[in-house]
């Protein structure tokens, strides 16, 4: 039988380690309240701003091109090219929890 992903779980339990995470996959990124603004390795970007993530909720946004989502499985499935449940299992791994229940 398959294990069935808790998206909601996995990015329950990435949140509170969101900067570290950011810090991880964004190293040329900073911190600037509850934000975290990098450039957006998916595209040629070369200045910070336009690409930020809410540290609080997890929200995150490229404003140059209207990509967006929410929580940490949707931004690592943005920033790596993985479907949802890879993205799910990578971050999951990252945090030595499972990323489903049976």
């Amino acid at each position: 039988m398959m294990k069935r992903i808790d998206f909601g779980a996995v990015n329950a339990v990435a949140l509170p380690a969101l900067l570290l995470i950011l810090q991880r996959w964004l190293p040329d990124g900073k911190r600037q309240g509850c934000e975290f603004v990098a450039k957006n390795p998916t595209r040629a970007d070369r200045n910070l701003g336009s690409f930020s993530i809410n540290l609080v909720n997890g929200k995150w946004a490229d404003f140059a091109t209207g990509d967006r989502g929410v929580g940490v499985v949707s931004l690592a499935a943005y920033l790596f090219h993985l479907t949802p449940p890879e993205a799910a299992r990578l971050v999951a791994a990252m945090l030595g929890i499972s990323e489903g229940q049976k």
